[in-house]
């Protein structure tokens, strides 16, 4: 039975490593919610993040104000932990508590012990990142716990949110601090799943036969797997944001979800159809100059823009599929006048903008650099999975027809080549494809249906899972359409892709529209105000847990 939150919570606090910090598809969880949420709570929100930031790179997200909160960023807090408090300057502009964590680390193997004790996390055979999630989970725990007391406000009105891995460890602290705060816990891909993903194991056709333990220690992630599994068991509330990554959590931690809480999107972000009207012919002529520089060709005002986005991961995000989609297109329309320039916009480990191609933009001329699909130059362009299947693409066949440009940056306005921010820039593609295997949610395909561009995905995305349970699989109708891609079938949604390109390349003008149209319509289903009642389940949930357990101790 559901409660009255806005009775029974006095401070609901939400971690995450990507607070005020744009690293991933977290962030445009949290940015876009965070909206809902204000509307909900007011200022009893509150939203802690990492600072890492300092004078010479702020974050451009964070709009200090010490007065805030009773000038909480002026007490005294244990580990020497710092902190700064502002709001997020995102729809809603929520309260924030940006948190220096390094005098946790002294402290690490202290409570190490003590969560082996409490919990059974094992840490021993931590490494990389691990340390680092832990502080910060710890410290943010702390906070959580002090700002209650600070504000003068009973624990048992105070609910703690905690997002990923890297932040599990904050609430195992919390609850050994404050175990009368009701506390959720989100898992938006499982460590060890993406792990196993990641290694290039079938992740589906055996699925039934992985156990995430084994898995750990196999794969050497015993460490993130151990907390991730004991957050999951201990939160008084789990959840993740889609069917397909429950069934992950339920065989590979042995925890199903208390609740699924879909990923939301907020349509302050999108323009108005004046303005993205503005921003697609902006969009348009910098990218048809940008392939034209680095290329020699000339691209007509009708060139089919296609591009694909997100993190830079070469096979789960299906960057390995996108490319092999394009050079099919690419043959079965070779002998067709009109062109078409395919874009791979993910960052990766940029060195700097290419000087041949920022003289040829600036001189409205044609670059003579060495890389003749890549906008910006690598530190590891010899082992970096896209720049060298594209090189080999080019190497084998010397020309395409739908030509492939490697866009290995983040697209925030300075990026010294295209210098229009990706939310900008997104109106001007006809269609997207997003071929990823292993995809919790999906955010990107969201966003360009919420842009009005239709886009293309897959079954093994949430997103895509979501469509295929509540639209019909049709570009023309609904926006999307969604391939099937599993362990045995990449030639077949290779075909699959590339024939749904063909089709849309053809397409009359007026089917276009409808799609764009259609495209809109679908993603106004996935508004936050929509998806926010799954949160407020999980809310509800975690604070009858909570209860028991304060009957029960």
């Amino acid at each position: 039975m559901q409660v009255d939150l806005t009775k029974e919570l006095s401070l609901v606090t939400e971690t995450s490593w990507e607070v005020c910090n744009k690293i991933g598809g977290i962030y445009a969880v949290l940015s876009t919610k965070a909206k809902e949420l204000k509307a909900q709570f007011g200022d009893n929100l509150v939203f802690i993040g990492p600072d890492v930031w300092t004078d010479e790179t702020p974050s451009r997200d964070f709009i200090e104000r010490k007065t805030l909160l009773k000038r909480f960023s002026s007490i005294t807090l244990p580990f020497d932990i710092k902190v700064r408090t502002g709001r997020w300057d995102i729809p809603g502009s929520p309260l924030v508590v940006l948190v220096k964590f390094d005098g946790v680390y002294p402290h690490l193997n202290e409570i190490y012990g003590k969560m082996w004790e409490l919990f059974g996390v094992d840490s021993l055979h931590a490494y990389g990142d691990y340390a680092e999630g832990c502080a910060f989970g710890i410290a943010s725990a702390i906070v959580s716990a002090e700002l209650c007391r600070h504000l003068g406000i009973n624990p048992n009105k105070m609910l703690s949110h905690f997002n990923e891995w890297t932040t599990g460890m904050g609430l195992l602290y919390l609850r050994m601090i404050c175990p009368e705060a009701a506390s959720v816990f989100t898992t938006h891909a499982t460590s060890i799943g993406r792990s196993i993903c990641g290694n290039g194991k079938a992740l589906y056709q055996y699925f039934t036969g992985y156990n995430g333990d084994q898995m750990a220690y196999e794969l050497n992630m015993e460490a993130k797997h151990s907390l991730e599994k004991q957050a999951a068991k201990q939160a008084d509330c789990f959840t993740t944001v889609s069917e397909v990554t429950a069934r992950e959590c339920a065989q590979l931690l042995d925890t199903p979800p208390a609740v699924v809480t879909p990923n939301g999107f907020e349509p302050a972000f999108v323009p108005d159809s004046k303005k993205g009207g503005l921003l697609r012919r902006a969009g348009r002529k910098r990218l048809l100059d940008v392939a034209r520089s680095l290329t020699g060709k000339e691209y007509d005002k009708d060139t089919l823009i296609i591009g694909t986005s997100g993190r830079n991961e070469y096979r789960n995000k299906g960057l390995d599929l996108f490319i092999d989609s394009i050079v099919s297109l690419n043959d079965q329309i070779v002998s067709e006048k009109r062109k078409a320039v395919a874009f791979i916009m993910v960052p990766a480990w940029v060195k700097s903008p290419d000087a041949s191609l920022e003289k040829a933009l600036k001189d409205k001329g044609v670059s003579h650099g060495e890389q003749h699909f890549m906008t910006h130059r690598l530190h590891n362009e010899e082992s970096d999975s896209v720049s060298c299947r594209v090189r080999a693409i080019y190497a084998e066949r010397g020309e395409l027809k739908t030509d492939i440009i490697y866009l290995p940056c983040y697209l925030d306005g300075k990026d010294g080549i295209v210098n229009i921010s990706y939310y900008d820039l997104l109106p001007a593609l006809d269609v997207t494809v997003f071929g990823s295997y292993y995809e919790p949610w999906g955010y990107t395909p969201l966003e360009s249906i919420a842009f009005g561009v239709p886009t293309i995905t897959t079954d093994k995305a949430g997103f895509g899972q979501w469509i295929l349970d509540n639209f019909p699989n049709s570009l023309e109708e609904t926006g999307v359409c969604v391939i099937p891609r599993n362990d045995d079938d990449y030639t077949d949604s290779v075909a699959d892709i590339a024939g749904e390109l063909r089709e849309y390349y053809f397409a009359k003008e007026c089917v276009v529209k409808k799609s764009r149209e259609a495209a809109m319509a679908t993603s106004r289903n996935a508004d936050w105000k929509y998806f926010i009642t799954t949160y407020d389940k999980a809310f509800s949930i975690a604070i009858e847990k909570r209860n028991e357990r304060e009957i029960t101790k």
